[in-house]
């Protein structure tokens, strides 16, 4: 290849590329902001009760076109390796993920008319399957879930493609200043609320990517609001935050979404204030009662930061103190139809709703938490 051809086929390659980026910012401009919907806590709590008034807020990431909070990611990372000149016009798109964050990236990837392989555990459920087929992606399988990392950096070498990899740049792919990012929005949507600078924003932690740049943009901001993380069981970011230790080995999650057999990459534990252990079977209860509350399903993850989310408005009310906490809708729940929202499929898991379905009605009857 000559020196002027080399010149025409960098040309080319940034034309291809301009163009990409531009296809996934018009994409955005197209979409309305995700919804911050104000939860319907009992009315004397919000008109003052013993002169306490508190407010809960659910930022709704279902609202995006594929359903989910890994919308923003899947949106980030694209743009993250396409601006670094990772992805060009015949690359195939690897990612280790069997849930929402391939389903995100399978629907861009299909927008710039990429290859995408979603690599993921054998033990993924058919209806996550479909989800990723049906935006135009692959998976591929392994046996055990901590075989998807390199399973997908095999893959990528193979194929001479591009792995995302989410659970590394979710942190570094988001500018976390602001550039309409998550924690940008929840502040303006908050401007005229009663209590517009929450005292706490609750999230689960995945790739870790949500809870480091809503933390890093508090600072930055430089606003009262903490951050609280909660964390499933059996998963490695409490054990991690509590030790100061990267060091740590959980299991896999049964909470879908969120907790990590390893700390990831992503997950940053000086920007967090605060962290708990929410039990897998409270999640469950809590997507069921707010599924109820707001009259459509929520999923699992949700079920987690509301948990959470309960907790802190409980202490708050405690303590004589009014103010707002703001949480996220991760997805809906019609997803989960054959997992989280069926009886048998809960029994053979051992999960039992119940006694924490007993706790959140006592918190809503008297604000008090057991």
């Amino acid at each position: 290849m000559t020196g002027h051809d080399s010149i025409a086929v960098r040309r080319h390659q940034r034309e291809w590329v301009d163009n990409a980026i531009r296809l996934i910012e018009a994409d955005a401009r197209r979409s309305a902001d995700t919804h911050l919907l104000r939860y319907p806590l009992p009315s004397a709590w919000c008109d003052g009760m013993d002169g306490v008034n508190v407010q809960l807020y659910l930022k709704d990431e279902t609202t995006h076109i594929t359903g989910s909070l890994k919308h923003r990611l899947a949106r980030s990372l694209f743009l993250y390796a396409l601006c670094n000149g990772w992805v060009g016009e015949n690359t195939t798109i690897i990612e280790a993920s069997s849930g929402s964050t391939a389903v995100s990236e399978a629907y861009f990837a299909a927008m710039l008319r990429l290859p995408f392989i979603a690599v993921m555990p054998s033990s993924t459920s058919a209806a996550k399957i479909r989800l990723i087929e049906s935006q135009g992606g692959r998976c591929h399988f392994v046996a055990q879930s901590g075989e998807v990392y390199a399973e997908a950096e095999r893959l990528a070498k193979e194929t001479g493609g591009h792995y995302l990899d989410q659970f590394t740049n979710a942190e570094r792919a988001t500018d976390w200043r602001g550039n309409n990012n998550i924690a940008e929005s929840i502040f303006d949507q908050m401007h005229d609320e009663r209590f517009p600078i929450p005292d706490w924003i609750v999230v689960g932690a995945g790739t870790g990517g949500t809870s480091a740049t809503i933390g890093r943009y508090l600072r930055y901001r430089r606003h009262a609001t903490q951050l609280c993380v909660v964390d499933p069981q059996n998963s490695a970011f409490f054990p991690s935050y509590a030790k100061g230790s990267r060091d740590v080995v959980g299991s896999s999650s049964r909470i879908e979404g969120i907790g990590r057999p390893r700390v990831e990459p992503s997950f940053l534990p000086g920007v967090i204030d605060r962290m708990m252990v929410v039990p897998d079977a409270a999640s469950v209860a809590t997507a069921h009662h707010v599924s109820a509350v707001l009259g459509r399903k929520v999923g699992p993850s949700t079920g987690t930061n509301v948990w959470g989310a309960f907790t802190l408005l409980a202490e708050m009310i405690s303590a004589g103190r009014s103010g707002s906490v703001v949480t996220l809708l991760c997805d809906a729940g019609e997803r989960y139809g054959d997992t989280y929202f069926d009886s048998e499929w809960l029994a053979s898991q051992g999960l039992d709703p119940s006694e924490s379905t007993s706790v959140l009605h006592e918190f809503e009857r008297s604000g008090r938490w057991a």
